[in-house]
């Protein structure tokens, strides 16, 4: 199955290169979109020497900080354009390990959207504070009492989608522009009838730069599933 990573990015300068050379490096045919929101520190001009260098790599340039889900948006649309059978999704901090991908892509064998989990298997996070860890649990647990979804991790950016999801959901309609983006989509690809899973990894918090979760994201989030679970959102 060919493959693409779309990678959205703002000031990831420091991690993208480092990144996109392990994913290129697996033996798999696989590519990466690099969806920047012209970052101040040079991501864009790394991506386009990378792009220039390498066929497998693309950038795409948006005119400033819009959004995680309308790059998500962007990055789906770019792959949906060529001919990528499997379309991932990663965050650029270094915290999702493309080694991976190999599993990602054993499961979608069975699936049409395969989701990481940092809690199939206990719990499986490194560098984080009893505080944040407390956090997801409990956000996850929200997110299935409020959607309804049976899934152990609904908020890691770390998914494979078929493309054929991607095709079915309408992009247009997605209401979410945070992470809620991330149980949104999963939301619409399981009342779809899609076979959704998961595959456990153990997730790094970012090393070098700074988290990009803002306070107007996690009042998003708290909202969205509720408009998803009594109906409010466009199909």
């Amino acid at each position: 199955m060919k493959s693409i990573v779309v990678l959205p990015t703002y000031n990831e300068a420091e991690n993208i290169e480092k990144l996109v050379s392990e994913i290129l490096a697996l033996p798999y045919d696989i590519e990466v979109v690099i969806v920047d929101d012209n970052s101040p520190d040079g991501t864009g001009e790394i991506a386009d020497r990378m792009a220039k260098s390498d066929g497998r790599v693309h950038a795409a340039h948006r005119e400033g900080k819009l959004g995680l889900g309308t790059a998500y948006t962007a990055g789906f649309r770019y792959a949906l354009k060529g001919d990528y059978d499997c379309i991932f999704t990663m965050d650029a901090d270094l915290s999702h390990d493309p080694k991976y991908i190999s599993d990602f892509l054993e499961k979608m064998k069975d699936h049409d959207l395969v989701l990481s989990s940092r809690y199939m298997n206990g719990i499986s996070v490194v560098n984080w504070g009893f505080k944040r860890l407390l956090m997801s649990k409990a956000a996850n647990v929200y997110l299935r009492l409020v959607t309804g979804l049976k899934l152990s991790d609904l908020t890691g950016g770390y998914r494979c989608f078929h493309r054929r999801v991607l095709e079915s959901i309408n992009l247009d309609a997605v209401h979410s522009n945070g992470y809620a983006y991330i149980v949104e989509t999963t939301f619409r690809a399981c009342k779809k009838g899609f076979r959704v899973g998961e595959t456990p990894i153990i997730f790094v918090d970012r090393s070098a730069g700074a988290s990009k979760l803002s306070k107007k994201d996690m009042i998003e989030a708290f909202f969205i599933p509720w408009r998803l679970r009594l109906g409010f959102y466009r199909k």
